[in-house]
C-alpha cells in the first residue's frame, strides 16, 4: 500500500521546506553580518550595514500570515498576524522611520541579534520537521533550541524592541505620533 502524502500535500510540504530553508539561511546571513560589524564597526552603525537587509528579510514574514489563512500550516491566523505586524511595526514603522534614533543605539543590534538567533532556530527546527514529506526527525538539540532559548531571547528581544520604541517616540515630531508609541509601549508586553 502506498503511504505517500497526497500530490497536493506533497507540494505544500515542499514548498514550506523551501521556505524554512530560505528563511533560516536569510536570518543565518543576517545574524552573522551583525556579529562581524558589531566588533568591526560598533553597535552605531549596525543599521547603516544591515538595515535594510533586516528590514526585507523580516517582511518575508508576510508570507506565514499566508501560510496560516490558507491552512497550510495549522497556526492560528490572529496570532500570526499579532506576531508578523508587531515585528513589521518596529523594521518599518519605528527603525525605517526613525533611523537616527532607534537605528544607532545598541538596542537595535541587541534585537536583531534576538531575533536573529530566534529565527535561525525555530526556521531550522521547522526544516528539519518536514524533511522526508514531513515526517522528518528533529535532532534533540535543535528541539532542546527550540525551546530554551527562549527564556534569554525573549527578554533580550521585548526589551530591546521597547527600547527603540522609545527612542523613536523621543524623536516623533507630534503630539499624536508620541502618544500613539506610548500607547504602543503601554500595550507592548501585554500584546506579545
Amino acid at each position: 500500500m502506498d503511504r505517500s502524502p497526497p500530490p497536493r500535500a506533497a507540494l505544500q510540504t515542499q514548498y514550506l521546506l523551501a521556505y524554512n530553508l530560505l528563511s533560516a539561511l536569510l536570518w543565518t546571513i543576517l545574524l552573522l553580518r551583525t556579529l562581524l560589524l558589531l566588533p568591526l564597526a560598533g553597535h552605531q552603525n549596525i543599521y547603516a550595514g544591515v538595515g535594510q537587509y533586516a528590514k526585507w528579510t523580516q517582511t518575508l514574514a508576510v508570507l506565514e500570515i499566508l501560510h496560516s489563512a490558507f491552512r497550510i500550516v495549522r497556526s492560528p491566523l490572529l496570532t500570526t498576524t499579532i506576531q508578523v505586524s508587531s515585528r513589521l511595526l518596529l523594521v518599518w514603522g519605528i527603525v525605517d522611520a526613525y533611523p537616527a534614533a532607534s537605528g544607532p543605539s545598541p538596542f537595535y543590534g541587541s534585537m536583531l541579534l534576538a531575533w536573529a538567533v530566534t529565527e535561525v532556530i525555530r526556521y531550522s527546527y521547522f526544516a528539519a520537521a518536514l524533511r522526508g514529506g514531513g515526517g522528518g526527525e528533529v535532532p534533540p538539540w535543535l528541539t532542546w533550541l527550540r525551546y530554551n532559548t527562549f527564556y534569554v531571547l525573549y527578554p533580550l528581544g521585548i526589551g530591546s524592541e521597547m527600547a527603540c520604541v522609545w527612542l523613536a517616540r523621543g524623536a516623533a515630531r507630534t503630539a499624536g505620533v508620541r502618544a500613539l508609541l506610548g500607547g504602543v509601549l503601554v500595550v507592548y508586553v501585554p500584546g506579545e
